[in-house]
Formats: structure tokens, sequence, C-alpha cells
């Protein structure tokens, strides 16, 4: 009896111990939303009130922080409308500074502004930055992880921005988890999938050289944007993620079946990621001409 009491205890402890490590294993050291392709506009389409449901939703779910994939406002469209594209972003910037946690976003390729001469300081990213009140791209750090925000808008890393990457990069430890965010991405299969093709248009043009910038660092997540479809690609220890759109098709319904949401990513204390993607339950102004 005595025999069968001790086994019992010992089973009760090693199960205890398996339990309490699990649960360990999962606790969230922290998590943050990925926020792209919002396409904030003037139609009658009720973005920004589409916009207002994603962020608080963010909040909702506990995320300590929200990153943007760029495409925040359509402003490369209106040209020379100079006041329709300062009043959009005005609107977005509002918003974020209101949003329940901090925001850091990234640009997209209509986030760009021509209604300026080549030169003015708002040309082209100058806009973005403005409003934004930071650089194109950036980086910073959340606990032992750092975060780098690119600007892909125009399809290509310039030389300069090339240059502090490589600095970024330097600085810091090789053991050092990173996450990256981009707007065009690095890799997709957007147009095989849907066009039976490969373009020159899936990635921006020097993915592979500034992919390269990164041997011997801990590259463990890419956050893309631009193709409002969601996909999901593990490549070279590094996992990349399109993740699908804020306004799906363009505020019109959802896009090859992937609804308007965003991307919730969580990082446990044992620095393992896992992600999901949330529909935050947004339902198309019938009365709106879909895209």
């Amino acid at each position: 009896m005595r025999n069968i009491i001790y086994y019992l205890s010992v089973l009760l402890i090693v199960f205890s111990g398996c339990n309490s490590s699990d649960k360990e294993a999962s606790k969230e050291k922290m998590s943050f939303a990925f926020l792209t392709d919002i396409h904030l506009n003037m139609n009658e389409n009720n973005c920004f009130e589409g916009l207002q449901h994603a962020l608080a939703k963010a909040g909702e779910i506990g995320v300590d922080f929200i990153m943007t994939g760029g495409d925040n406002c359509d402003i490369d469209i209106l040209k020379e409308d100079s006041v329709t594209a300062h009043k959009l972003y005005s609107r977005f910037a509002m918003q974020i500074k209101q949003a329940p946690v901090p925001v850091y976003p990234a640009i997209g390729n209509h986030d760009r502004y021509w209604a300026v001469d080549e030169g003015h300081q708002l040309f082209n990213d100058g806009l973005f930055e403005s409003y934004m009140e930071r650089k194109s791209y950036y980086s910073f750090n959340k606990e032992n992880w750092h975060f780098i925000v690119l600007n892909t808008a125009n399809s290509v890393v310039d030389s300069v921005q090339k240059q502090w990457l490589k600095k970024d990069l330097n600085q810091l430890k090789p053991n050092t988890p990173i996450i990256v965010v981009v707007h065009v991405p690095f890799l997709t299969v957007y147009y095989p999938a849907l066009k039976g093709k490969y373009t020159a248009a899936d990635t921006f043009h020097n993915f592979k050289e500034i992919w390269d910038l990164f041997k011997g660092h801990d590259l463990r997540l890419v956050l893309q944007g631009h193709q409002h479809l969601y996909e999901e690609i593990k490549v070279l220890n590094t996992q990349f993620i399109t993740a699908g759109a804020v306004s799906a098709s363009w505020w019109g319904g959802a896009y090859h079946g992937t609804e308007e949401g965003f991307l919730k990513v969580s990082i446990d204390v044992n620095d393992k990621i896992s992600w999901e993607y949330v529909d935050y339950g947004w339902k198309v102004n019938k009365n709106q001409d879909s895209e």
C-alpha cells in the first residue's frame, strides 16, 4: 500500500511539474497588432470608422503596441489636390495618436505625395514623415527584440536607407531576435496564385541584397503588406507573413476570401512567436460601390 501511495505521489509531482512548465512556456512576454493597407480616403465608405473599429479591437485584445504596414492614406492618386492630401493625413495622425496603445507606422506606395516640386521637403515620403513625426524608415527595441521598419514604397531600398540599415544591424548583438516590417514584400506568391505567373511587381527590386544583410543575425519574422491577401512563407529560418488588409478589398468587402482584419503577433517568455489573423467585425456600407 505504501508503495502504491509513493508511486502515485511521484506521478502527481511529475504531472504538476509538466503543467507548471507548460503554463510558463505559454506565458506572454508581449504582443502587438500589425495593421496594413488601411487606404483612408474621402469616399463614402466609412473608412475612418472602419479604422477606429480596428484600433479599438486591437486595444480590446490587449496588445502592447500597434504597427502599420503602409498604404495608410490614398495620397498618390490625388496628384495636385494638396488640400485633400493634408486633410487625410491630419485625420489619420489624430486617430493613431488617440489609439489605445502606441502606433509605429510604415509607409506604402499610396502614401507618397506628388503635389509639390521634387526637392520640396514634403515630396514623395516627406508628407508621411511630417505628419508621422519620424523618418520613413527607423528601428526601435521592445523587451530584448529589435524592430526594423523599412521604406519599400518605391519598390526599392535605396542606397541611403541601405547604409542606415547596415549601421543599425552592426550595433546589434548577433543573437538579438529581429522583426522587420515592409510594405512592398520581400517574398510573395500573389501573382503566381492569382495570375499564374511571376512578375517584377511581386517584390521590391533589391529584396535579395537587403535580405542578405541579415546573414549572421536572427531575423525571425518579416511582416508585409501591399497584396491584400493573407499568406505565410517559411524559408531559411525566417517567417514571412503578408497580413491581408484592414480595408480588405478597398473597403468593398473580402478580397479573394481575406476579410477585413489585422494580424496579432504574440511572443512568449521563451521568445517563441505565434500569430493569428483577427477579423475585427467590419460590415461594408451597403450604399457604397465596391472597387
